[in-house]
């Protein structure tokens, strides 16, 4: 088990100050990132904790996932490495093959 947790389904006006104060309550916070729309700097309704330790985080999990927060039921569990994704097309042309 790792300490870096997914937390989805969050309400769109959560901030990371809100994520750190929600599970802060299950122990040390060492980060708190929500993730934000690039272009509109909207949340994308889901982020990132990591709590101090392991025996924290398997806490966190316990206690906060399927609560309601803002009318919405939090999706709490183990962050998984982020999947290897294929390039992205761009630069000239739009990848037409100009």
């Amino acid at each position: 088990m790792g300490n870096k947790l997914y937390v989805g389904n969050l309400p769109y006006t959560f901030r990371d100050s809100d994520l750190e104060q929600a599970f802060g309550q299950y122990g040390a916070v060492q980060s708190a990132k929500v993730m934000m729309e690039r272009d509109t700097g909207r949340s994308k309704g889901f982020g990132f904790v990591e709590m101090s330790s392991d025996a924290e985080a398997q806490s966190a999990i316990q206690g906060m996932n399927g609560q309601s927060v803002g009318g919405r039921g939090l999706v709490v569990n183990e962050a998984r490495p982020m999947e290897p994704r294929a390039p992205r097309a761009g630069g000239y042309g739009g990848g037409r093959g100009y």
